[in-house]
């Protein structure tokens, strides 16, 4: 990683969805699926996805802030999943599925409070925010089946069903931030 370049880590639920989102958007390098938070070293998808070790689903993003803004993927965070379910994105429940923002920096910190305040008095969503606001914590790569989950199984049921609508949102509110190739 070039010392140019920024990093973003949110946990929106499962990393599949918030991977094929984050990988359409224009300025963004490099994303990661993987788990942070937890209790353990090294965690394994399979002890992640049980609810064991207290880690997240989460992606890490390494972006170029010369196109691409950190307030704009806060912005296409809370567009694309639910910051008002605990520990829940649809079917998806457990302490795993949880939405959250790791903070690699005391701006990064300030900036996601200063945007859910903003969300909150402008009313955009009906129930209250309970997206949790942390500082980074060690990060580990999910299995490489995980890697570009959507782009590989994009007639899968789960894809089409639960991702394929996150897509379209994206596109159809930021269509001029979107690469050219998706």
């Amino acid at each position: 990683m070039s010392n140019m370049n920024g990093i973003a880590i949110f946990a929106g639920g499962c990393f599949w969805c918030t991977e094929a989102v984050f990988k359409r958007v224009q300025g963004v390098l490099k994303v990661v699926p993987g788990y942070l938070g937890g209790t353990i070293k090294n965690p394994c998808y399979r002890e992640v996805a049980m609810g064991v070790t207290g880690h997240a689903e989460a992606v890490k993003i390494e972006y170029d802030p010369l196109v691409v803004s950190y307030d704009l993927l806060l912005e296409i965070f809370f567009a694309t999943h639910n910051p008002t379910t605990l520990n829940q994105q649809g079917n998806d429940i457990g302490t795993q599925y949880r939405s959250e923002i790791f903070c690699t920096s005391d701006e990064q910190k300030k900036k996601a409070r200063e945007y859910i305040k903003l969300l909150e008095a402008e009313n955009i969503f009906r129930n209250p925010i309970v997206t949790a606001i942390s500082i980074e914590q060690p990060f580990y790569s999910a299995e490489d089946y995980h890697h570009n989950y959507y782009d590989n199984n994009r007639f899968q049921p789960y894809c089409q069903v639960v991702i394929h609508p996150k897509l379209r949102k994206l596109q159809t509110m930021y269509s001029q931030k979107i690469k050219v190739e998706y």
